[in-house]
């Protein structure tokens, strides 16, 4: 009986107890009171988290009696610290939280809870400079998030592309100076991947994906808001790197795969004071690589420190780096013929050994690379915040580059060898202050971002000439038979430093250095006319001041440009639905380059006016089934006038005065039809032509750099929620593209390179703190090639197993 009594009062005692817990319950809406789903809400010091509905509502149940801390966080919007009271075992209410919208200092708290749709992710605060929702943007892009190059185990910045809708890799990164992190086609023009958290960031290797929160491709000419240096007509590649976060943790990853793959890589964030206002994250990665060919590699190392300081409610800093070191042969590319047909007019014909490399391990580039960052973010007012920023970039290359081109002078499909001592650098400058707004003139609301911009550009080139080093033939001969001298000769050619250096002692070396300046001021604003319709008008003013080459004052110029920007969009059914148009304008001021025959003599300066690019564009966008069904679908149609293009006549020298139409189609689908079921799925077509010109080699003609007219991806990822295969996952995917011209001048005819798909496949077992993952690349071995004017041949079958530990 007294055992009995004992267990009836601790029974009852902890009853009580257990009742007196309260609970804290509150609703989330951002400055127009329009309800945020998903808004991350943790209580500080403690694993007691949610995230609010569809009504923007949310409620944490059992919370002791205490002072807490409440953290609210969501990506695009500052994150609030609200102090909370629980006494007596009440409820704590909250009426109504609203949250700024701002950028993205700290990254959303991860709590307990399903995030639909883990491969859309469209809510940044970089593509319209304003935290917009993609259905509020009349602007298409594409957003790959770090979920989904997670089911992927993605190794690489050109795979992480292919799930961006019509981006087809044309070029991949040689080391060269100036060549940066290669060259893509997207909606029927050449774009290189130069901006790093919405301001430029070169880099003359690959971009290391070990570091990347998400890619976001923003489509069409984009001038009026990020200007021309880093721009592309077709559109622009911003790569958001991880930043700190609310808290502690981080990851170990080793991934290991076919061809001597190896990366090791580490993710750490922690806080660095008492009160939690300072968090520094550091990610670092090491990885080795060789070559499915005969010779070649690749390895890199980078460090990104981050570090974000809250100093109060209203004043923020934040800094971002990235230091990096790589080391490769630079890939050989068979460059065609531009002004005479190749005697092979396809691959079949060309009988090419692409196991072969055409170079030696000895013969290497080195390209150290650096990005800084610093932002100041000031809340002048509820409506009114400053946001002051400065980047700079510093990339250089040292090394060996060398080419292989067709002269069509010796026959029998000969390949000539040409190479160079690369000694060069780019530094850039950027200091940015914007002043973003979010009221009400009357009863319209307003989103207006007003800014001005300085950009500075430093290029040092001190590269040899380039010298004649061999020929080769597609299927693995080799001769020293010099096509430049009237008699047959048989030189051996080493590939070894020792027998370059020996053959680049005759070559003169480069001593140029050119810069150019550009000051800007660009305004934009979103007009809510009715809840429903909105329209967007944005313009630009840049003032160039192009020194050149400062050692000639004879190539300086100056010119004023002006960057409109127009759109509407109108939602039938609120934030489900939108139907959209735009006007868009890019523009480009052409650097000085170098043309000439570096053979027949020093090469020379040349300077251009800028080119201009107009757009229109219309579609729909949709957000359905509670965020379980997103899509994208538009037309454009885009029209450049005096386009800079390559010469055909002659591989060394540019041409001004093009004019070229763009249009085209795309569709992006991301999907969550079930729990645990992820897909993503893209297609997009291209027509390109070249409709004036005083060139007829490539007058109505499809220019190269247009990439195919078909473009298609697709990937799903499914993970099994409950059983015994619990945490157990499997991915399957492909991509593919229609045949596409490497060569397609009126002298030369057509090489046209063959379409493909290629099919890859990952399965996957993940607990709380581990994760173990195959994935199997072009899994059918599918032997294909890609090129601008040239013919690379891509990857093989390749497996690659990850393990990666979180803490």
């Amino acid at each position: 009986m007294k055992n009995q009594l004992t267990f009836i009062l601790f029974f009852i005692a902890t009853s009580l107890s257990f009742s007196q817990n309260g609970s804290i319950k509150g609703s989330i809406t951002d400055n127009a009171q329009t309800p945020l789903l998903g808004v991350n809400i943790l209580i500080g010091h403690s694993t007691q988290g949610t995230q609010t509905n569809e009504k923007g509502q949310f409620e944490i149940l059992n919370v002791a009696d205490g002072n807490y801390t409440l953290i609210v966080s969501y990506i695009g919007f500052k994150t609030r610290e609200i102090p909370i009271n629980i006494s007596n075992g009440k409820t704590q209410e909250i009426p109504s939280i609203i949250l700024y919208e701002g950028n993205e200092i700290l990254r959303e708290v991860i709590v307990e809870g399903e995030r639909r749709n883990k491969f859309s992710r469209k809510k940044t605060a970089y593509v319209a400079k304003l935290p917009l929702k993609d259905l509020e943007n009349t602007q298409v892009y594409s957003t790959i998030t770090s979920d989904l190059l997670t089911s992927q185990v993605v190794t690489n910045f050109e795979d992480a592309l292919k799930n961006a809708v019509g981006v087809e890799k044309l070029w991949t990164s040689t080391g060269r100076g100036g060549d940066g992190a290669g060259y893509y086609s997207l909606r029927g023009f050449s774009v290189q991947p130069q901006l790093v958290n919405g301001i430029p960031g070169l880099t003359n290797g690959t971009i290391n994906a070990a570091n990347i929160e998400r890619i976001e491709v923003i489509k069409g000419p984009s001038a009026t808001l990020f200007g021309s240096a880093v721009t592309s007509y077709g559109g622009l590649i911003n790569v958001v790197t991880k930043k700190p976060y609310v808290g502690f943790g981080g990851e170990l990853s080793f991934t290991s795969g076919t061809y001597g793959f190896n990366q090791i890589s580490g993710d750490f964030n922690t806080s660095l004071d008492k009160e939690n206002n300072i968090y520094f994250r550091l990610n670092t990665s090491y990885a080795t690589e060789q070559s499915f060919q005969d010779a070649g590699f690749r390895k890199s190392f980078f460090v990104a420190p981050s570090l974000s300081y809250r100093v109060n409610n209203r004043l923020s800093f934040s800094f971002y780096g990235e230091i990096s070191q790589a080391e490769q042969t630079n890939p050989m590319f068979l460059f065609l013929n531009r002004s005479a047909p190749t005697q092979s007019a396809n691959l079949d014909e060309l009988a090419y050994n692409n196991k072969l490399s055409f170079t030696s391990n000895e013969l290497t580039l080195q390209n150290p690379t650096q990005n800084y960052r610093i932002e100041m973010d000031y809340k002048l007012s509820d409506t009114w915040q400053s946001q002051t920023i400065l980047s700079k970039s510093s990339t250089s290359t040292k090394g060996y580059y060398s080419y292989l081109f067709d002269f069509g002078v010796l026959g029998n499909d000969t390949f000539s060898r040409f190479i160079s001592k690369q000694n060069s650098n780019t530094q850039t400058t950027d200091i940015q202050q914007n002043f973003i707004g979010d009221f009400k003139l009357g009863t319209l609301r307003n989103r207006l971002v007003f800014g001005i911009d300085y950009f500075n550009s430093t290029m040092t080139s001190n590269d040899s000439g380039y010298a004649f080093y061999g020929n080769i033939t597609p299927e693995g001969g080799s001769s020293g038979d010099n096509p430049f001298t009237p008699d047959v000769e048989t030189t051996p050619y080493p590939l070894s430093t020792s027998g370059v250096d020996a053959v680049l002692e005759s070559q003169g070396v480069a001593n140029v250095k050119s810069k150019n300046h550009i000051y800007s001021a660009y305004v934009s604003d979103v007009l809510n006319i009715t809840p429903s319709l909105s329209a967007m008008a944005g313009i630009r003013l840049d003032i160039f001041d192009n020194e050149g080459d400062l050692a000639n004052v004879d190539d300086d110029y100056d010119q004023t440009t002006f960057s409109p920007k127009f759109g509407i969009l109108y939602q039938p059914i609120l934030d489900k639905l939108s139907l959209f148009a735009n006007y868009q304008n890019g523009f480009t001021n052409v650097a000085p380059e170098l043309v000439g025959d570096p053979n027949s003599g020093p090469q020379t300066l040349k300077t251009f006016d800028p080119e201009q690019a107009n757009q229109l564009e219309f579609g729909f966008k949709t957000n359905l089934f509670s965020n379980r069904f997103n899509a994208t679908v538009s037309y454009y149609d885009i029209k450049v006038t005096d386009r800079v293009i390559t010469d055909p006549s002659s591989p060394f020298n540019k041409i001004q005065g093009g004019e070229v139409k763009s249009s085209g189609i795309e569709i992006e689908i991301n999907a969550n039809p079930v729990k645990g079921l992820n897909i993503r799925a893209g297609y997009s077509n291209n027509d390109s032509e070249t409709t004036k010109s005083d060139n007829a080699e490539i007058l109505n003609r499809r220019p190269l750099d247009a990439g195919p007219e078909n473009l298609y991806n697709f990937w799903a990822n499914y993970e099994f929620q409950e059983g015994k295969l619990d945490g157990f996952g499997l991915g399957l995917g492909f991509n593919g593209a229609s045949e596409r011209f490497a060569i397609n001048f009126a002298s030369t005819g057509e090489f046209i390179l063959p379409s493909y798909t290629v099919v890859n496949a990952s399965v996957f077992y993940q607990v709380d703190k581990y994760r173990i993952a195959l994935k199997l690349n072009n899994a059918l071995n599918e032997e294909y090639y890609k090129g601008w004017t040239t013919i690379t041949p891509q990857m093989p079958r390749a497996l690659y197993a990850n393990f990666t530990y979180k803490f």
